[in-house]
Parts: structure tokens; C-alpha cells; sequence
């Protein structure tokens, strides 16, 4: 399908995309999906494009940008009649402001930034400890306080070299650091190609941490004068969840979530500007609506850099709390230029990955690729790998699902088949980087993808007796959904289609 890029949409896009939320009573799923779809999702992309531009280009959790994308997100609930909570929480800060280099008398070597690395530029002699070539998982170098017995690092400039191992790189730099290194250059296992790219875990470090591949950490070995730079901030900063909840019972709320967070390298306005302008029309269009089971709307801070928002909000639900939650949905990249129309794979029907979710995952599996059935649209499976805000709902048991239309990953022949994606091309090229921008979304799938929500939310705001058999309320249209393939019962419905596992990128990073 072709990409429609927002700006030359604009002219074609109708009235109400501007105008107040609608006021009535969506209370059917064609209903809701008609107030959803007149809205079209476009000014909240647009607004967080302007915020990012106005913000250097990041939307990132801790600075500027993301404090005025949520309370941007605040402001429209307010206007749509919710009384949105803004929960804050701490987290660890991380920004590369260039590239890391280390330069030899033989030249630049390839090299990468470790996360929540220290900053500064060290010109000064090599120093290795316990480097074992070819010892491969099993070298401990650097890997305790003992290793450095015996080195000088005496003077003000000392760079030391170790090899990745049995030990996290934490370790491996506050070790370095104790004895006196000025800078660390972290090599990669004999058994693992590339550059070593990892994280420190949580900032504490104040000296450079590099990593560099096996090879050039061969040529280290010997004493010699090299130059380590790193240009980073790393430091604990404050951010924000915002949630708005409806009416209905708390004791079976449905959640629906999306990080609002984009990288400090670009404006996210696919990643995931796009699920949370979707998840925000559809609740500015259900706001009046009346449902069983109350609606609860989160937009996730601090999402790349590992889940933290999502993490830090069912970390501080007591048990009861997290036995109220019927189910969580998660919409992350559901607007990719080249992308493939993606279900969560609740029930591990493609054997691909991380296996199936908590139990009542599959049949929020069938209820979206259900709806998609019946409106002529192919679908296909994605793995639970754990990569995104549903991560920490999963891990306490709760039945999960959503969409994704893809990141780096690369369209297959298949793709083509099914979504007319480009082989050979990313599902989003612009993946975590600056062209990350309105002008770079497929239009079509991201509508298609907020009728999808707004399906799910209603049919579950009525009713979750499919996922955890509590009943809820019949009626109201929902049995069915119009739709060129006819009607369709809520819950029925083809597996996921042909997938491999299509799971968003690991914004943690390797420890060790």
C-alpha cells in the first residue's frame, strides 16, 4: 500500500479533526469508530511535531518535549471532560550528544557509546587487565577489585582495557574507575562479531565507557597512546505517566496503553506518536460513553529506555490492584510507511518467540484479527517478545494484546503479499532516527489500526467474558462489525497470519 504523507493529506482532511471532541453517546462499535475515524488522528500528530520541533527535535522522556507532549495529552483529556492523573517517577537519564570515538596513532576505531557511560576525552596510555584472547564467556576480566593488582594507573590520563565476560559492564566500570582508570574500553567476546554495545545499567559512572569489536581490542593489548571520547549526559531526571479512567466498575478495568516517549534522536511521531494520537481520539470519542467496566487510558513515559513508565506504574499497584485489570491493550508503531498489519500472538500459534501470553491473551488475539477479517484487511502475528509496555502487565499474569506495524525489520516477500510492503525494505526506515516525522507515516494503516481500537475498547468496556469470563453487558451493536466481509462475532476470527516474530527493538541493552 502506498505511503500518504501527512502533509499533503491536510488538504483533504475533514472539519472535525480540529474541532471539540464529539459530544455524543458513542455506545456502539460503529459508532465510536465513525467519531474516531471524523477526527482521523491527525492533529495530535501534528501538535507533537510541532512540540518536537520546537524542542530540538526529541520528544524524549526528561526533557522539555515530552513535558509538553503530556501536558498537551492532559489538555485534550481535560477538554474532553476526563480528569487525567499525571503520576511522576524517576528514572535514569541517558543522552549520546555525538558520537563516541577512540583514535590510535593508526587511526579511528569503530566504537560505541556504553549507555548511562560518563563523559569526557582521555588521551592517554593503554593499560590491559586479564584480556585472555579467545577465552570467549568465560574471560573475568576486570571482574574484580583484585584484577588490577600490580597496574599503574597513577597517573591523570589511564586507559584501561578489558573484554567482556562473565560480569556485567557495570562491574567491569566501577572496578576501573576505583582503581584509577580515566577512561575504559570494553572489547567484544572472541566468539561474537561487531562492536560491543551494552549499558551500564543505571547512571553512576564519570569516566568515558567505549566499547570496541574483538579485533581492535586485540591491537590494545600492548601499552600505547590512544584517545577516548564521550560526549553524554547521564543523570536521574523526573518524568510522567498520564491516565484518565471513564466510569464503570474498578474491580474489572479494562487498560489501554501507548508510550508517548520518542528517542533523543528524533520526534517519534511513528514510535509512538502514532499509538498515543490513536489511543487519544478513540477516549476523547468515548467519553461519554457509558460502559460496564470502566476504561482506564495510559500514555507511558520513559518507554526507551526500557519499559520504565509501564514498570514503575504495575510495580506500585498492590495485588488487588493488579487482580482488578481485566486486560491490557498496547498500541506501539501503528503507523509505519512500509508497514505490515501485526497482532500480538496471544496464543504462540506461529511457535515463534517468547510463547503465548497469560491466559485470555489468545482471545484478544481473535478479536482483532476478527475485526480485520471482516474488513478485508490481512493480518499477521507478532510475537510476545516483551519489548513493549505490555512487558510488565505479562509479567503479573495479566491477559495482554495490540497492534504494531513494524520497526527495523525487514518486509519479506510474504509482506508483500499480504500488505504490499517494499521487500527488502524496513518496515519503517526511519526507525529511532530524526526522519522519524509526519511526513514519514502511512496514513491508511493508522486509521484502519484506530478503528481496531476503538472496537476493542468498546466491546471490552461492555463486556470481557471472551478473556477472563466476567460477564458484562450484551447488546449495544457489538456482536457485530460492518465491514466488507460482512459481520462478525466479537472473538472469532483467523490466527494471526503467517508471522515471524516482529517484536519491537530492545530498548534495554545487554548488561553483560
Amino acid at each position: 500500500m502506498a505511503t500518504l504523507a501527512a502533509s499533503a493529506l491536510l488538504a483533504s482532511v475533514a472539519t472535525p479533526a480540529s474541532a471539540s471532541p464529539d459530544k455524543r453517546n458513542n455506545n456502539t462499535s460503529e459508532k465510536l469508530r465513525e467519531a474516531a475515524a471524523a477526527a482521523g488522528g491527525l492533529e495530535p500528530l501534528q501538535a507533537l511535531q510541532r512540540i518536537a520541533d520546537a524542542n530540538g527535535g526529541t520528544r524524549a522522556s526528561g526533557t522539555p518535549g515530552y513535558d509538553a507532549s503530556a501536558a498537551y495529552v492532559v489538555d485534550r483529556l481535560r477538554a474532553a471532560g476526563y480528569s487525567p492523573n499525571v503520576q511522576t517517577f524517576d528514572f535514569p537519564f541517558f543522552q549520546e550528544l555525538s558520537p563516541a570515538t577512540v583514535t590510535t596513532a593508526g587511526g579511528a576505531l569503530e566504537t560505541l557509546v556504553l549507555t548511562y557511560s560518563g563523559a569526557g576525552s582521555v588521551t592517554g596510555t593503554t593499560t590491559a587487565i586479564d584480556v585472555v584472547p579467545g577465552s570467549g564467556t568465560a574471560s573475568t576480566s576486570g571482574c574484580e577489585p583484585e584484577d588490577y593488582a600490580g597496574a599503574d594507573l597513577s597517573g591523570a590520563n589511564d586507559v584501561v582495557v578489558v573484554q567482556r565476560g562473565t560480569c556485567t559492564f557495570q562491574i567491569k566500570a566501577e572496578n576501573a574507575e576505583a582503581a584509577g582508570a580515566e577512561a575504559l574500553i570494553v572489547g567484544q567476546r572472541s566468539d561474537q562479531p561487531g562492536v560491543l554495545a551494552g549499558t551500564l545499567g543505571e547512571p553512576g559512572a564519570t569516566i568515558p565507557v567505549v566499547g570496541v569489536d574483538y579485533e581492535d581490542l586485540l591491537t590494545l593489548l600492548s601499552p600505547q597512546t590512544v584517545t577516548v571520547t564521550a560526549d553524554t549526559i547521564s543523570e536521574v531526571r523526573q518524568t510522567s505517566n498520564v491516565i484518565a479512567q471513564t466510569s464503570g466498575r474498578t474491580d474489572n478495568v479494562v487498560m489501554v496503553g501507548a508510550h508517548l516517549d520518542s528517542v533523543p534522536e528524533g520526534p517519534g511521531i511513528n514510535d509512538n506518536g502514532s499509538g498515543s494520537a490513536g489511543i487519544l481520539e478513540v477516549a476523547e470519542a468515548y467519553a461519554k460513553t457509558k460502559p460496564t467496566n470502566a476504561v482506564r487510558f495510559a500514555w507511558w513515559g520513559a518507554e526507551e529506555l526500557g519499559l520504565l513508565g509501564a514498570e514503575y506504574y504495575v510495580g506500585q499497584l498492590t495485588q488487588a490492584q493488579q487482580d482488578d485489570l481485566a486486560l491490557y491493550l498496547n498500541f506501539d508503531m501503528i503507523a509505519s510507511p512500509n508497514f505490515a498489519r501485526m497482532v500480538y500472538d496471544g496464543d504462540d500459534s506461529d511457535a515463534q518467540g517468547s510463547g503465548a501470553g497469560p491466559e485470555g491473551s489468545a482471545q484478544i488475539e481473535e478479536l482483532f484479527t476478527g475485526f480485520f477479517s471482516t474488513s478485508g484487511l490481512n493480518s499477521k502475528a507478532t510475537d510476545f517478545s516483551g519489548r513493549s509496555d505490555y512487558g510488565p502487565f505479562i509479567a503479573v499474569g495479566i491477559p495482554s494484546g495490540g497492534l504494531f506495524t513494524g520497526a527495523e525489520e525487514i518486509a519479506t516477500p510474504l509482506d508483500n503479499q499480504l500488505f504490499g510492503s517494499t521487500v527488502g525494505v524496513a518496515f519503517d526506515p526511519n526507525y529511532h532516527q530524526a526522519g522519524d516525522t509526519i511526513d514519514n507515516l502511512d496514513l491508511t494503516v493508522f486509521e484502519q489500526n484506530i478503528d481496531a481500537i476503538a472496537h476493542s475498547v468498546i466491546t471490552y468496556g461492555y463486556s470481557t467474558a471472551t478473556v477472563n469470563g466476567v460477564p458484562g453487558q450484551s447488546g449495544k451493536g457489538l456482536t457485530s462489525v460492518s465491514g466488507p466481509g460482512g459481520g462478525i462475532a466479537a472473538g472469532e476470527g483467523s490466527a494471526g497470519g503467517g508471522g515471524l516474530r516482529e517484536g519491537h527493538a530492545d530498548h534495554v541493552g545487554d548488561l553483560s
